[in-house]
C-alpha cells in the first residue's frame, strides 16, 4: 500500500503543462493546423475523391441530349425510386405532377412545366445533363442526386408526363 501511495503522489506534478514521462513524443508535440486554414482545405496535389466520375458534357447540353442513354428500365422499383426522388429535390419548385407550382413559387420566380412540350421533347439524356449542371435558376444538383436515381428520376417524370397527356399507344384500343 505504501508503494502505492508513493506511485501516485510522484506522478501528480504540480504543473499540469508538461507532464513527467512522454511516451509518444510525436503524439503529444505536433505541429498544430487548424480546420480553417487553407492547409486544412485543400486536397493534396492528384488525389480525387474515390467516387468522382468525370462529366464530359458540362457545356454541351446538345451532345448530351443525343449521346447519353438511360440505362435502367421503368420498372416498379425503379419508378419508386424515382418518386422519391422527385418528391424529396424536386416537389418545391416543380410541384408534385411537374407543372411548376411548388411550394416556393411566391417567393421565386415559376419553374418551367416539367409537362410543356418542350420538355416532353427533351431526350433523357438532356433531362439528366439539367439534372447535373443546372439550367436557368436551377442550380445543379449534381452532388445531391446520386448518377442511378437521377435515370429514376427521369423515368418517374416521364410517367407524370404520361399520366397527364397519354400517348395514342398508352390508350386502350376501341
Amino acid at each position: 500500500m505504501k508503494y502505492l501511495l508513493a506511485v501516485v503522489l510522484l506522478s501528480c506534478s504540480p504543473s499540469k503543462e508538461k507532464p513527467r514521462v512522454i511516451y509518444m513524443p510525436d503524439m503529444v508535440y505536433t505541429p498544430a493546423v487548424k480546420a480553417q486554414s487553407e492547409q486544412a482545405q485543400v486536397p493534396p496535389e492528384g488525389t480525387v475523391s474515390q467516387d468522382y466520375a468525370p462529366y464530359a458534357y458540362s457545356n454541351d447540353p446538345d451532345t448530351a441530349g443525343k449521346m447519353l442513354k438511360n440505362p435502367l428500365q421503368p420498372t416498379a422499383e425503379v419508378l419508386a425510386r424515382g418518386q422519391h426522388v422527385f418528391s424529396t429535390y424536386c416537389t418545391v419548385c416543380h410541384g408534385p405532377k411537374g407543372e411548376g407550382d411548388g411550394t416556393i413559387v411566391p417567393k421565386f420566380p415559376r419553374p418551367p412545366s416539367l409537362q410543356s412540350d418542350k420538355i416532353r421533347t427533351y431526350t433523357d439524356g438532356r433531362i439528366y445533363h439539367v439534372i447535373v449542371s443546372g439550367q436557368n435558376l436551377m442550380p445543379s444538383y449534381a452532388s445531391q442526386v446520386a448518377p442511378l436515381d437521377r435515370w429514376a428520376l427521369i423515368h418517374y417524370i416521364r410517367v407524370l408526363q404520361r399520366a397527364e397527356r397519354p400517348l395514342k399507344t398508352d390508350l386502350p384500343k376501341e
